[in-house]
């Protein structure tokens, strides 16, 4: 991976992008080259921009523009997906070429995939692949990224060798975020469909789910009915949005945005587009009907005044005035016109059964979401899925809901469901009615789904857990033997952050591996972090009680683990994803090498728990820039500036780019593949591997903190630090400088004595102390 060459000059972005993604590290035969993109708004040019982020070359394409520049409207997209960060790093917009219809169309002779992103009209649609089958290589796959149009009928008229090689690609908003790819293979041969399998998961890191072909097919078949009833039966029943909201929200395990911000995060707009296609596409007699928000009064109103939801003026909720004053208002659903905020008051029921049970109007309202979400889920999944488990899968990671609607039926009672709606006199679906007399969708005992497997989730890890005994653990880690020679160190703590025990797992992982392995990764199951760091627990319970020299003891015994572990005689490899934040990145960039996930977010927060790196983290990232032929002074100014900064990577290119990542590490877009790229990387470091010489670091000395002091002294007159702010930097920058000594070359044992006695220093201070309870207790930093 690469993207700067040194401190100044950035190089290849072609190169850089390519390197970093998974098509060298997954596909010894790579079979795709370039892709068309076709339709350049929102969904479109984020497809675009997710391909490129992958290294792969795209070409995006919409309507002719004026004379003047009749490429701008798919320029206009790939600008869209700059300002919302559609791409990991801005460089991967150097793969897209931009063109037009008219001019450009006949160059897809050279794209092994053309995607159609464009309006949900199914005769534009057909029309556009009429052209498109003119200019078509015969092995080039074409998709569609629509949300409701049946396959068959966007393939009518189309050639035999056009429908061999036609699917439907159905890509969630955002795509770079969105994990949940839909495919609809349809008349396409089973190798198109493995090719577009294999390319959505290894190479773009989704989670592929097969759907049948249906209106809607499974996420927004269920997703729109489920926001239409919300929406409409919160009005029926005189709630407010806000009670709305918090009825759907958390009790059903729904993003707290519940219905009606959803409806003003994906716009209001949308309404007559997508509902009115879908319902145009249903069965007179689909349930869906019946809750029509397209003939809506309260709908139609939002849309004539022009209330998109929230990137226009308002929705259901206004923050902003058209003098962009800020206001907190909610619209009234009676009246329609806005009002204050008001959050409803606390309801401590005891789970969503009893929410639903409750007799007051938010009872009957959860009630009536949850009974028409099942009745209608369960009527239909024969319809749309070949199981129910891809149905759970693609609601919870197509709408982030914590539970898909069989699960949640599973969660209240499946025979409590079916003898309330029997007792109202409602219609039971007889898959509905089966379940409930066997226990559930999913009765206790029943053996485990494969759904974590399908959505990508790294079970490697979790497999070799069921069935080996670790070769070490303690409370917060385990090493365990991934096979082949290679072991493995999890960490299990909450977040995966690092305490007394995890070092001495680090001690225990140094002396064991040479006994039988060739190598070790650092791993975990943990979903959301490779490690977030040390335990505030650790640095309070010693700064409470003075105990001075056992601070300096836990952080010099994790400074020697590290140290031991990068000298090692045998390779790490660390397999990142999620934070790796203070201590977690500080392991990570003492590892021989680095497999990233192309999300990571790593950095050094430690500055709002006002502390500086401990376990080498200045030193290591000092190191890092003059590896790359930064000059002192340069690696010194970008060393601090990420430090002090409290800078957090967007991405695992923007890691890169702060020095948190070598160029030669590895960068995935499949979290699934993390692990499995790391032991690989790790047996081959392994062949003929000797432990690298021990550094030593250049310095400025005198002059580099000079300039760092009248750098801090322009952030305390500009109000950008308080004197905590200034006086943790002024810590950190006699660390980096080299502190007293003059000898301007210094090891890194010497550099992290200076990290150590700054810790303790900085821990003295009751301003510390203040910012690490904060931290703990609220999780959000204190600028005192």
């Amino acid at each position: 991976m690469r993207v700067v060459e040194n401190s100044e000059a950035p190089i290849s972005v072609r190169s850089a992008i390519a390197n970093a993604s998974p098509v060298n590290a997954l596909f010894a035969d790579r079979d795709l080259h370039k892709v068309t993109v076709i339709g350049a708004g929102s969904m479109g040019s984020g497809i675009a921009a997710l391909l490129a982020s992958a290294g792969v070359s795209v070409r995006l394409l919409d309507m002719a523009g004026p004379p003047a520049d009749r490429n701008a409207i798919a320029q206009g997209g790939v600008q869209r997906q700059l300002q919302t960060e559609g791409f990991t790093h801005p460089a991967a917009a150097a793969l897209v070429e931009v063109g037009n219809l008219d001019d450009g169309l006949q160059q897809i002779a050279d794209s092994d995939w053309i995607v159609e992103a464009i309006v949900e009209d199914l005769a534009i649609k057909r029309e556009l692949f009429a052209r498109i089958e003119q200019y078509r290589n015969v092995n080039a796959i074409v998709s569609s990224n629509t949300s409701t149009i049946p396959l068959k009928d966007l393939i009518d008229g189309r050639s035999d060798g056009f429908r061999q090689h036609f699917v439907i690609t159905h890509f969630f908003n955002p795509p770079r975020r969105m994990q949940l790819l839909e495919l609809i293979q349809g008349d396409a041969d089973r190798e198109v469909h493995v090719r577009i399998e294999r390319w959505a998961t290894e190479l773009l890191g989704k989670s592929v789910v097969a759907c049948r072909d249906t209106p809607g097919f499974i996420a927004n078949r269920i997703g729109n009915y489920w926001m239409s009833v919300a929406s409409l039966e919160a009005m029926k029943g005189g709630l407010t949005v806000e009670e709305a909201d918090a009825a759907v929200g958390q009790p059903f395990g729904v993003p707290r945005t519940g219905v009606f911000g959803l409806f003003d995060f994906v716009g209001i707009n949308l309404v007559p587009l997508v509902w009115r296609s879908l319902l145009g596409m249903l069965p007179a007699d689909d349930a869906h009907h019946r809750h029509d928000i397209t003939s809506n009064s309260l709908f139609a109103s939002m849309l004539q005044r022009g209330l998109t939801g929230r990137f226009g003026p308002g929705g259901f909720y206004r923050l902003k005035l058209p003098d962009r004053s800020k206001v907190d208002e909610v619209l009234d659903l009676q009246s329609g016109e806005y009002r204050p905020r008001i959050s409803p008051p606390a309801k401590n029921h005891a789970g969503l059964r009893a929410l639903c049970e409750s007799p007051d109007p938010t009872g009957n309202y959860a009630w009536q979401v949850l009974s028409h979400l099942v009745q209608y889920s369960a009527g239909i999944a024969h319809e749309i899925a070949d199981d129910i488990d891809a149905i759970d899968l693609a609601m919870r990671i197509g709408y982030n809901w914590k539970f898909g609607p069989f699960e949640l039926a599973d969660e209240v009672g499946a025979d409590w469901i079916v003898a309330r709606l029997e007792q109202e006199g409602r219609d039971v679906p007889p898959l509905l009615r089966e379940v409930a007399g066997r226990g559930g969708f999913r009765p206790q005992g029943a053996p485990a789904t494969t759904s974590r497997e399908k959505a990508g989730r790294p079970i490697r890890l979790a497999g070799i857990k069921q069935h080996t005994r670790p070769l070490y653990t303690n409370a917060s880690a385990s090493l365990w033997d991934s096979g082949d020679g290679v072991a493995c160190l999890e960490i299990h703590t909450k977040l995966n952050a690092c305490d007394e025990q995890v070092v001495e797992a680090l001690e225990e992982a140094v002396r064991l591996v040479p006994n039988g392995h060739r190598a070790l990764t650092v791993g975990s199951v943990e979903g959301r972090a490779f490690s977030a760091g040390a335990k505030l627990d650790v640095f309070i319970a010693r700064a409470e009680a003075g105990d001075w020299a056992g601070l300096r003891s836990f952080v010099s015994s994790g400074q020697n683990a590290l140290l031991a572990l990068k000298y090692a005689p045998f390779p790490v490899v660390a397999a990142s994803w999620g934070l790796a934040l203070g201590g977690g990145c500080e392991l990570m960039m003492h590892c021989d090498a680095i497999v990233a996930h192309s999300e990571l977010q790593a950095g050094f927060p430690e500055r709002n728990a006002g502390i500086i790196p401990g376990w080498g983290g200045g030193t290591q990232l000092l190191l890092r820039h003059l590896e790359r032929g930064a000059l002192a002074e340069a690696a010194l100014l970008k060393a601090f500036n990420t430090i002090v900064g409290c800078d957090i990577s967007r991405s695992a290119l923007f890691a890169q780019e702060m020095g948190m990542l070598r160029p030669s590490d590895h960068v995935v877009m499949s979290r699934a593949h993390v692990l499995d790229r790391a032991k690989s990387v790790a047996l081959s470091l392994a062949e003929n591997y000797g432990a690298p010489q021990r550094a030593t670091i250049a310095v400025s000395g005198a002059s580099g903190r000079a300039a760092l002091q009248a750098k801090i002294d322009v952030e305390l007159a500009n109000r950008n630090f308080t004197q905590t702010d200034a006086g943790i930097a002024e810590e950190l920058a006699i660390v980096l400088t080299g502190g007293a000594s003059t000898d301007l070359q210094l090891s890194e044992t010497a550099m992290m004595a200076l990290e150590i006695d700054a810790i303790v220093e900085l821990a003295k201070r009751a301003s510390t102390l203040a910012r690490l309870e904060h931290l703990r207790s609220t999780n959000k930093p204190l600028r005192n």
